[in-house]
């Protein structure tokens, strides 16, 4: 069946049959699928608007568009269907068990840590694995995730838990969800003197949202101020009731800074990951898992954290995370030790990959190193083009020929360069959330992990953008090349202090919004006529003031008879006069007006600027 024609072009009607397209998919993808020409979509869209060529990665509400206009109902495929297609493909079953019910193995608990800012997640970490994580950290909060195996004995049995130590503060939202994927058990910290706080309830939502068991750790017990039984109260209120009080949720009472009833809270979490899960995998199988952190080290190259969901990562193994892949040179655990296997809930540094993968990323041991690089390949190609698309917003001809009318469009270009991929995908998340409103724009135009080299500056001196630094500094000849060609790079520790400049930036480059303040008012009582000056008025200031530099309009009988002119002149008797005040006489010419009448007004006033929100 066709369609109506669309500006003269006719295409295949869907019917409503619904298209499937990966992210960042071109109209030849489109094409494919519904068996037209690629050509005919360009044009369609074109009628519509619409300016894209056939291949050319289209985002998701241009498809959308397309796909109402020719009755198909467009349906974008998930990044984890997408990468679940995909390893489909190479035949592999990515999260599930093989094997039979025997060989499945008791594992330890993955736990993350949550909770408000400065509540003490960091310092019960400290006092868990007795490691000064906090003078690490600049302005004391946790930038990026870590992970961590320790061992407490529970009815006379050493027991392990994996810690996930995820960041503690808003904008790391992104991170801290993703954290709790890996997660089987969440530690909410709240503080028993400050209660539960916004962050408190955003954690317990991404725990909720990851529907894994809670224990709450009631931090700062020691603190004279210190009230339990209110956070308990508070707690309950969202669902969260104590074992006291008839519920399910464990609380216990700690003090990270004391070191009081550590031992206590592991015990918390094993009873109940006990209690509440069936913690089991195949140790025996391929190995797969998540990315929880990777950068580039100076010296080993790309590093990442892995986290093993199920089977035995070994050294020599071939493996591949997310778009990076490589063989297992070496394998370190926590305190920098060597180890040669990493079985099911084991985090380890892993060495040998060819990129820096992203905070997690999937990762999964193929047989040999020729699979590995085709799907790191594939992965790759595929985030390259959804991040095209995601980065091109939709332009129309009415945007197009707007913008050519006004000259060059107020936008703001940056270049991310970070230590950890988690923290440069945090940065980027938080700065594009920054709303200033429609005048201007803010566009990443590149971000990567590592110190900033030559190829960032180029890109920052062909488009004009700035170069963040975080926790990174300039390589090379870098340095030198930016301070000549004259890049702005900034550089920052705290992700705090990156969002309010950026933010400070934007708001610079909006134009001005201006009010408009009366300053006065006076009425004309006489004209005094003049060869030289033309008509003069003379004037008595019935309100505020009348200044010499001041815009005025001249009112006549409540309609203006002229607007936004200035005077020629303003005197008190035979002097000049600046500015003449309420109840005084003065004499004033209006700039190429003389059609004044007596009992006309003159209104002084100016534009002020009003400071933007």
């Amino acid at each position: 069946m066709q369609a109506p024609a669309v500006g003269g072009v006719r295409v295949k009607h869907g019917d409503g049959e619904v298209v499937r397209l990966p992210r960042g998919a071109s109209l030849t993808d489109f094409a494919e699928k519904v068996g037209v020409d690629p050509a005919s979509l360009v044009q369609v869209l074109f009628h519509l608007g619409e300016m894209v060529t056939a291949t050319q990665s289209v985002n998701e509400e241009t498809l959308e568009l397309l796909g109402t206009e020719l009755n198909y109902d467009v349906q974008l495929v998930s990044p984890e269907d997408e990468d679940r297609e995909l390893l489909q493909s190479f035949d592999i079953d990515f999260g599930s068990d093989e094997g039979d019910e025997g060989d499945l193995a008791p594992r330890p608990p993955v736990v993350t840590v949550m909770g408000h800012v400065d509540h003490g997640k960091t310092k019960l970490l400290d006092a868990i694995r007795m490691a000064n994580v906090v003078a690490k950290e600049a302005g004391g909060i946790t930038q990026h995730i870590g992970a961590y195996q320790v061992t407490t004995e529970v009815d006379g049995e050493q027991r392990a838990i994996t810690f996930v130590d995820t960041p503690g503060h808003e904008a790391f939202t992104a991170m801290r969800a993703r954290g709790a994927q890996a997660t089987d058990i969440v530690i909410l910290v709240v503080a028993a003197d400050d209660g539960v706080m916004p962050q408190t309830i955003e954690a317990l939502n991404h725990a909720r949202a990851a529907n894994v068991p809670i224990v709450v750790a009631v931090n700062k017990i020691d603190v004279p101020s210190a009230d339990p039984a209110k956070v308990r109260g508070q707690l309950t209120e969202y669902g969260l009731v104590p074992e006291e009080y008839g519920g399910d949720t464990m609380f216990v009472d700690v003090s990270a800074k004391s070191r009081i009833n550590i031992d206590g809270l592991l015990e918390g979490v094993v009873l109940t990951a006990d209690a509440a899960l069936d913690l089991r995998a195949n140790p025996k199988m391929h190995a797969e898992g998540i990315a929880i952190e990777a950068n580039l080290d100076k010296g080993r190259g790309p590093v990442a954290t892995v986290l093993v969901q199920r089977g035995t990562l070994r050294v020599g193994d071939s493996m591949v995370v997310g778009p990076a892949y490589g063989r297992v040179r070496a394998m370190l655990d926590e305190h920098g030790n060597n180890v040669e296997e990493a079985t099911p809930s084991r985090p380890v540094l892993v060495l040998g990959l060819t990129a820096v993968p992203g905070a997690g990323d999937k990762f999964l041991v193929v047989d040999d190193d020729r699979r590995a690089r085709q799907i790191a390949e594939k992965r790759e190609a595929r985030a390259r083009a959804a991040a095209n698309a995601k980065r091109r917003a939709r332009r129309t001809l009415e945007d197009f020929m707007a913008s050519m009318e006004k000259g060059e469009a107020q936008e703001l270009l940056l270049i991310l360069k970070g230590d950890v991929s988690g923290s440069v995908e945090a940065l980027e998340d938080a700065l594009v959330r920054i709303e200033v409103g429609d005048e201007v724009s803010l566009r990443i135009i590149d971000r990567g992990v590592g110190a900033i080299n030559e190829n960032d500056v180029n890109l920052a001196i062909a488009s004009n953008a700035v170069i963040i630094g975080f926790n990174v500094r300039p390589a090379g000849k870098a340095g030198d090349l930016a301070e000549r060609e004259g890049v702005d790079v900034r550089y920052y520790s705290v992700i705090y202090s990156a969002i309010d400049d950026i933010e400070a930036a934007l708001k610079g480059m909006l134009k001005p919004i201006y009010e408009e303040v009366t300053l006065g008012q006076a009425e004309i009582r006489e004209i005094f006529r003049s060869s030289k000056v033309g008509n003069i008025a003379g004037c008595w200031v019935t309100s505020g003031l009348i200044r010499r530099n001041a815009k005025v309009r001249l009112i006549r009988d409540g309609a203006v008879v002229v607007d936004n002119t200035e005077l020629s002149s303003l005197k008190r008797f035979k002097d000049d006069a600046s500015e003449v005040r309420e109840g005084f006489e003065c004499g004033l010419t209006i700039n190429n007006f003389n059609d004044i009448k007596i009992g006309d007004v003159v209104e002084a006033f100016e534009l002020r600027e009003k400071p933007r929100s």
